[in-house]
């Protein structure tokens, strides 16, 4: 900001400063200095000086900070992030900080950077040397020639990995002359067409669609691993080290099995030989002429020292275990190697020390002062600036959004001071300047009689990359079907998917899905028919589903059932849909400045779901129809947010708001948070639960009997008959799924006329809401918040060492830990045995069984830190928020589904603090096909992030039982999710009063050659995806579009794949002209049909002339002659033409 580097270069003190830093008279001790401080003297520097900036501090938390800051200064700072490394056996590791950190490191190497800021744990750690990461950096242009093999193999070599699909970062794949790449460094997979040897397209494709997006003239890859060698040359040096009579046995086993898998082409984790590769260096070697400046030595001295205990601790451990031996036992820079490094820079003081690790050149002490970022208060604030406005100094004002910088600009100068409003940052005249920005806090510096007071921290524009999921996904989609899954045929009903399997007769060969069903009965379903056909979802996926027998009468039975109860259903919501569109409610009227106020004070950036689904609400709330609303969202995607801005509409307008929950513990978390929130905002606030005494809630109920609080926040207490409000105008429910039908409906019947916004953790398909649209209201939130930091995964046998250590490190840390152990019945067991491992540690144990008084009880000690870890089951899922829960262990991962995972992970990693997960297994003498499938699916999910629509789509399974209720639930599981759904969406139909339509399909049984071979689609998963959508081409348009994914993602089909589409469009044109079969001879096409249409008969004989028959015997058909030389699949396009 030019304005500050203005004022700081008229101050003496850092005048002095510079005149040191210019002459190159360093070391030098600045003390005086606090965060925000530091923060705009290296702005300044890096103006005045020219020289690029790197700022060391003693944690993570301290350099996000400071990298917040500059950013919000207008200048380009980095953060440069520590990583964990793996030297055990792990089968798999989340990789998000190494490519972050491979990212800063290029991004540093190009220049393309002012200022950097790193933690004393990322300084220390050893890295790639800059000539080695500029050589495994390339980039792909339009019109190169490049060899696919040799560039898989650069690929590999720069730590990315091969797979059948590309929809992780890391990956790759290839299809012929298809190459699809995943680079760590760009937000978008993207696809390569080979002309031969030449690259003939680049473009940029959607990972879950795998469409093709824009086009690309040039893609830049960085190396996916900031740990490279050469296999074959590490393999060598690790045999060379075999013979040294000094290694234990189990270091010799070690080091000959990882030489033999280097030879093997099988990766090793890399970690453990960091100290014996060439390629590695220090951060330092990227620094050049950069001016180094370290902040709070004094910590960083102390930093070293627990550092150190640990290092040592786990090197120990490590070389005990054979991953470590002598050569390779130093991971990190010590502490004189450090200071070495960074000896020639400037040390960054908030309090003068006695002595300095590094001997300065001369002191320099700041008068400088630091306040607080502002609430919002404006009577503070005048009293703020009253004596810099006496002195007749400069007053900036950094008021956070455009918006409210000129509201403040108005009301500042309502009050009588003249103030100015600008978006230039570069000069300020004497008197107040008000200015959009925000920073951590602000400062004052006395000697230019200068004060610079800030409204919160807000993120600059553009700094945030959202990584959006895509709600919407076709729910059991066949592509992710594997042998031995359940699947569901419309007529047939449910049985096992055996494969495909191809039959040919003469010439023409055709695919057939192989179901088997009770009683070892087989059925081969035409590819051509596969849209009868879905995978069948349920919350009984797992097992216990029955089969059906075929022919016989149960699945009809089962479906006319399930059909009654949807019907009734339908009718039901129908009937409460209407009755509350007859109610007169309370219509709120637009948005007031206060309103805006508050919600300019939500500290975080909101994202498009969340103000999408404001909006939804508000637009609900003014109206005059009493609000229904249900908002769904995954844990910590800011649901309560949006929920308190709908609150405080409504009290805005002086009507009370209750907020009903499901669990004591809850309700206090809740009234927590709303305190905090609502600030200094006129709002009055009470708390109804069994930690409130009596007294309390005497007081709290008559309060709200006469208005005097506008808020509550209660478990069902909030229902009893003694509780009323004066003028109640919103009811929240939070965790909607855990109240009984029972108490919502009694709520809905003492509040009839009231707004009633219903809160629920899983998310909904949008197909469900589709189905239930003009029924339900109902608004998704599928957006994380960008906030959130990764959370560093490991996927690993188990094995109680590495996790006594994982607790140990957490603990060290002043943190808690989750461990998951999912049986009841041995978890008194386990927690012993940890508490034998960890003495000095406090344990806590949580599960389904306890009442709900010990629940809460072990809630509360977790929330206020009474227990350090908790061992618990799935139970962690439906409790509170701890943010300062930041270890998830859970044993046995390879039982759970990802869904179940993917929502446990989110329980941590809700803090600035980096968070960790281990995911267990236990490694039988042989695992079962169903675990090994399910831990490959885990392992990939914790590397790449792919198989992420998997997980959200069990979860939204779950969120679907969830809305329906019990009864519902069960019929869902009777036929499967997406029958279910196409019963209930004819039902919502009918009472809708469009008339029922009963799908009539079509069969084909023509000699034409009708499949997909594997040297087009080689996986069968993609196979099987294609092979549905073929089936469910309905239009000569969808003809289109099936043929453009084939091309952009396979390359041109092959003449067999055409003869599938021919045939698909042929079925759908029969079926809309009552044709319910086609089948041929060895020169005609026989079209038997219903009933005799008369438009179809003028189409069918317009077009084939005297090649048209019509027998209109007992069965009717339509008889088409060949012409001589024409070939069956011609006619059959032919046929879809005419039709």
């Amino acid at each position: 900001m030019k304005l500050i580097n203005e004022v700081l270069k008229k101050d003496p003190d850092y005048l002095s400063l510079l005149n040191e830093v210019e002459r190159g008279r360093l070391p030098i001790v600045c003390t005086g200095l606090s965060l925000i401080h530091k923060a705009i003297i290296a702005e300044a520097l890096r103006g005045h000086t020219g020289k690029r900036v790197v700022l060391i501090t003693h944690d993570e938390a301290t350099a996000a900070e400071l990298c917040g800051d500059i950013n919000a200064l207008g200048l380009k700072c980095l953060n440069f992030p520590a990583r964990d490394l793996c030297i055990g056996d792990l089968s798999g590791y989340s990789k998000e900080y190494e490519h972050k950190r491979i990212d800063t490191l290029s991004a540093v190497a190009d220049g393309a950077f002012d200022l950097l800021t790193i933690s004393l744990d990322a300084a220390v750690q050893y890295t790639v040397k800059p000539e080695v990461l500029k050589g495994s950096r390339f980039t792909l242009k339009v019109g190169d020639s490049a060899d696919t093999s040799e560039l898989a193999e650069k690929l590999i070599n720069a730590g990315y990995t091969r797979s059948q699909l590309c929809e992780g970062l890391g990956q790759f794949s290839v299809r012929g002359g298809i190459f699809d790449l995943f680079p760590v460094n760009s937000e978008k997979p993207c696809r390569i067409e080979f002309w031969g040897d030449e690259i003939d397209s680049i473009s940029y494709f959607d990972p879950e669609t795998q469409r093709r997006e824009e086009n690309a003239d040039e893609i830049e890859i960085s190396p996916a691993a900031e740990v490279m060698f050469d296999p074959p040359k590490l393999a060598a040096k690790l045999k060379t080290e075999i013979p040294n009579p000094a290694l234990t046995l189990k270091q010799r086993d070690i080091l000959a099995k990882d030489a033999e898998l280097l030879e093997n082409g099988v990766k090793i984790p890399p970690d453990r030989y960091i100290p014996l590769l060439d390629t590695m260096g220090t951060v330092f070697d990227y620094f050049g002429d950069s001016l180094l400046m370290l902040s709070e030595s004094g910590n960083m001295a102390e930093r070293f020292k627990s550092m150190e205990i640990q290092l040592s601790a786990d090197t120990e451990n490590y070389l005990e275990e054979g991953y470590l031996f002598s050569k390779t036992a130093k991971l990190q820079l010590d502490k004189t190697e450090f200071f070495g490094f960074a000896g020639n820079g400037i040390i960054a003081e908030n309090f003068p020390r006695g002595s300095y690790e590094i001997k300065p050149k001369s002191v320099i002490n700041f008068n400088y002062k630091r306040s607080t970022a502002w609430g919002g208060d404006i009577e503070v604030l005048l009293e703020d600036i009253s004596y810099m406005r006496d002195i007749r100094g400069n007053v900036v004002i950094l008021a956070g959004e455009q918006r409210a910088a000129q509201v403040l600009n108005a009301e500042l100068c309502e009050r009588g001071v003249k103030s100015i409003y600008t978006m230039n940052a570069d000069t300020a005249p004497a008197g107040v300047t008000v200015i959009p920005g925000g920073l951590s806090a602000g400062f004052e510096i006395p000697s230019q009689k200068f004060m610079l007071i800030t409204h919160r921290f807000i993120a600059p524009e553009g700094k945030k990359h959202k990584k959006k999921h895509k709600a919407g996904q076709e729910i059991g989609s066949l592509d992710e079907l594997k042998k031995g899954d359940y699947v569901v045929h419309e007529a047939h009903g449910i049985g096992i998917f055996d494969g495909i399997n191809r039959i040919t007769q003469g010439w023409v060969t055709k695919d057939y899905i192989k179901i088997k069903y009770a009683k070892s009965d087989v059925l081969y379903v035409p590819v051509t028919q596969l849209d009868l056909v879905s995978k069948y979802i349920g919350a009984a996926e797992n097992g216990g589903v029955r089969l059906n027998r075929l022919g016989g009468s149960e699945w009809q039975k089962t479906r006319k059932r399930v059909k009654a109860a949807v019907k009734d259903m339908a009718k039901q919501l129908t009937a409460l849909y209407a009755k509350r569109m007859a109610l007169k409610g309370y219509a709120f009227s637009p948005d007031t400045d206060l309103q805006n106020d508050f919600e300019r004070r939500f500290e975080y950036e909101e994202t498009d779901d969340q103000l999408r689904c404001i909006n939804e609400i508000k637009h609900d709330m003014e109206r005059e129809t009493p609000m229904d609303r249900l908002l769904c969202g995954d844990v910590g995607f800011g649901k309560t947010e949006v929920a308190l801005r709908a609150a405080f509409k409504c009290i805005s307008e002086g009507k009370q708001c209750a907020l009903l929950v499901p669990t004591t513990i809850l309700a206090m978390q809740h009234y927590n948070t709303i305190i905090r929130r609502f600030g200094e905002m006129p709002v009055s606030v009470g708390l109804l639960n069994r930690f409130v005494s009596p007294k309390e809630q005497a007081r709290v109920i008559a309060d709200l009997k006469c208005g005097r609080l506008d808020m509550v926040v209660g478990t069902h207490r909030l229902i009893s008959k003694d509780v009323s409000f004066k003028n109640i105008g919103l009811v929240i429910i939070d965790e909607e799924q855990r109240f009984g039908v029972a108490q919502k409906e009694k709520l809905k019947e003492q509040y009839p006329f009231v707004d009633i916004l219903t809160l629920s953790a899983t998310p909904i398909p949008r197909t469900l809401n589709m189905a239930l649209s003009g029924l339900r209201d109902m608004s998704s939130i599928d957006e994380a918040p960008g906030d959130r930091h990764p959370v560093q995964t490991y996927v690993l046998e188990y094995n109680l060492g590495v996790i006594t250590d994982a607790i140990n490190k957490e603990i060290r840390r002043g943190g808690q830990v989750y461990y998951l152990h999912n049986r009841v019945e041995s978890i008194e067991r386990c927690a012993g045995v940890l508490k034998a491992k960890l003495p000095d540690i406090n344990i806590g144990i949580a599960h389904g069984q306890m009442s709900e008084d010990e629940l809460t009880d072990v809630w509360r000690r977790l929330v206020e830190h009474e227990i350090d870890l908790l061992v618990c089951t799935t139970i962690i899922e439906t409790g509170v928020d701890v943010p300062n829960a930041n270890t998830l262990i859970i044993e046995e991962a390879d039982k759970m589904g990802l869904a179940q995972l993917h929502q446990l992970r989110g329980r941590v990693g809700r803090s600035p603090r980096r968070a960790y997960a281990y995911f267990c297994f236990r490694r039988n003498v042989q695992l079962s096909d169903v675990a090994s499938k399910r831990l490959e699916a885990i392992r990939e999910f914790t590397e790449f992030g792919s198989g992420f629509k998997i997980a959200m789509r069990d979860l939204e399974i779950r969120g679907a039982g969830s809305i329906l209720g019990g009864e519902q639930h069960g019929n869902m599981e009777a036929v499967g999710y997406d029958m279910y759904l196409k019963l209930l969406s004819q039902a919502v139909n009918e009472e809708n009063g469009q008339p029922e339509t009963e799908d009539m399909p079509c069969t084909v049984d023509l000699n034409i050659s009708a499949h997909i071979p594997e040297s087009y689609i080689e996986s069968l998963p993609a196979r099987l995806g294609i092979y549905k959508r073929i089936a469910a081409i309905r239009t000569d348009e969808d003809v289109s579009d099936v043929i453009d994914e084939l091309c952009d993602r396979f390359g041109e089909p092959p003449q067999a794949v055409m003869g599938l589409i021919d045939v698909a469009i042929l079925r759908s044109k029969a079926a809309a002209a009552d044709i319910c079969e086609i089948t041929g001879t060895s020169n005609t096409a026989i079209l038997h049909i219903n009933s005799i249409k008369p438009e179809a008969v003028a189409k069918l004989s317009e077009h084939f002339g005297s090649r048209f028959s019509l027998n209109a015997a007992s069965t009717p058909v339509y008889t088409v002659r060949m012409r001589a030389g024409q070939k069956m699949s011609d006619l059959a396009a032919e046929l879809a033409k005419a039709l």
